[in-house]
């Protein structure tokens, strides 16, 4: 289905890409040939923001039937990148006198769980308790037919807290759900209308619905199980990003909102400062995370990211305000680490630093059960009582046979090690591990249920 991954090479515009220098476009064309080509990912588009302009914006690969030649104005589904746009939307609406990010949610979205405990400042910054609805890192089966917002506060958000309100941190599309509808209510639009009236047209940004960017003129979302063959990805139904995912647009799109970012435009630059403050937790904990933007130093210099995963799509946006830089990395693959590859080595080249090393402090029990299921995996005898009923809907016999085919002849591995420390999403446990060869590197990320003998949500191996 998808061509040579580099047959097709667009710069969006000559001029803007000049003002790098010929070594250092030739750096960032091997730095994406490398990922896509380590990867498996078909196409990339990437932007670059140096001195407050873009200054680069390329597409690399194979963006899909849809396509007539690649192109760096593509649309690619941003997916979670959109959160911080919505939580910009939030401010406008507060400076409007319209709401405060102090409100308590009952006064708006009465009928969930803990609405009168939970700010609306909370729903942004992840400290509201509400459980995440969309932990996986695959669609699940109810992804296969359109939701409302209403069906998805009702199914997920009328749950018991995941923890009292401001005492803990823990990524929650369904916080963001709640956000959008108070935006619509607050406004009187509809989501995407406030935003396209209020920061999209304003910066020319050509943005749209990600549930619409699908089919003729838009880039193939791909999947892989394992190492397997790279396969064209089914989009989750209507409404299921929406306020925690709703947009797609081009690199250079989203590189127009870093640039006011830096500038300081379309909101205060107290709103700017505010979505990049760090709200930390009851007991003075730390969050590294703002108003829908991850939060970071990078020697000294505060670093401003967000990540994000459509089914079919990962994106990466990494800003340094103070630097007047930023590199924007999208791609038509939810596998691999591309986009953040891309992003971190575009940024050493401009910026070099020594990146931190990792620090594993991890459950033993738990990492003996991830080898064991991976040396199942690997070896085609799953044993399927280690599994939930959504990990179970996702191994079908084809995504179980392309795990066993593509990892069987690697044989064992040299080293199967942790990476990071756990966490609590969606009401499982993450666990991510490095899987070394001689010749390549994979990594597992795990959800499973709590305890040593909780059933894995999902284990998904894939090109590190």
């Amino acid at each position: 289905m998808f061509r040579t991954l580099l047959a097709a090479l667009i710069v969006a515009t000559p001029a803007a890409a000049q003002q790098l220098t010929p070594a250092e476009t030739a750096r960032v064309d091997t730095i994406v040939a490398d990922a896509l080509k380590s990867s498996g990912v078909p196409s990339a588009s990437v932007a670059i923001v140096r001195d407050g302009r873009i200054v680069f914006a390329r597409a690399y690969g194979d963006q899909g039937p849809g396509m007539k030649a690649t192109s760096a104005d593509a649309k690619y589904q941003i997916a979670s990148v959109s959160k911080q746009f919505t939580a910009a939307a939030l401010l406008l609406l507060e400076d409007e006198g319209k709401l405060s990010l102090d409100d308590k949610v009952s006064k708006w979205v009465p009928d969930i769980t803990g609405a009168d405990r939970i700010s609306v400042r909370q729903l942004l910054s992840h400290t509201a308790g509400i459980q995440d609805y969309w932990p996986q890192d695959y669609d699940f089966a109810a992804m296969e037919k359109p939701v409302t917002p209403q069906q998805i506060l009702d199914r997920w958000a009328k749950k018991p807290l995941d923890f009292e309100p401001g005492t803990a941190w823990q990524y929650s599309n369904t916080g963001y759900v709640v956000a959008g509808m108070i935006i619509e209510k607050a406004s009187g639009m509809k989501l995407l209308d406030y935003l396209q009236k209020n920061i999209l047209k304003p910066l020319g940004m050509q943005a749209m619905d990600q549930d619409y960017a699908v089919g003729k003129g838009f880039p193939q979302g791909t999947h892989r199980f394992a190492l397997g063959p790279v396969r064209p990805a089914r989009p989750a139904a209507h409404g299921w990003l929406w306020a925690a995912g709703e947009l797609a647009m081009s690199a250079s799109d989203l590189a127009k909102w870093d640039i006011a970012r830096i500038d300081r435009k379309i909101l205060s630059p107290e709103d700017w400062a505010a979505q990049e403050t760090e709200v930390k937790l009851a007991d003075g904990g730390a969050t590294r995370y703002g108003l829908g933007v991850s939060l970071g130093t990078r020697e000294g210099t505060p670093v401003v990211e967000h990540g994000g995963e459509a089914v079919g799509f990962l994106s990466e946006n990494f800003v340094l305000p103070e630097k007047r830089f930023a590199v924007v990395a999208l791609v038509n693959a939810d596998f691999g680490g591309a986009p953040g590859d891309i992003t971190a080595d575009i940024t050493n080249l401009f910026y070099p630093v020594t990146p931190p090393q990792p620090a594993a402090n991890l459950d033993q029990q738990r990492d003996a059960l991830a080898r064991n299921l991976f040396d199942q995996l690997r070896t085609g005898k799953l044993d399927r009582a280690l599994l939930t009923e959504d990990a179970n809907y996702y191994f079908t016999p084809q995504a179980t046979a392309d795990y066993h085919d593509s990892l069987a002849p690697l044989g064992d591995p040299v080293r199967f090690t942790p990476l990071g420390k756990p966490r609590l999403r969606g009401g499982f446990v993450n666990r991510n591990y490095e899987i070394v060869y001689d010749d390549k590197r994979l990594i597992a990320i795990t959800y499973a249920e709590p305890g040593a003998q909780g059933k894995f949500e999902q284990f998904l191996v894939q090109p590190r």
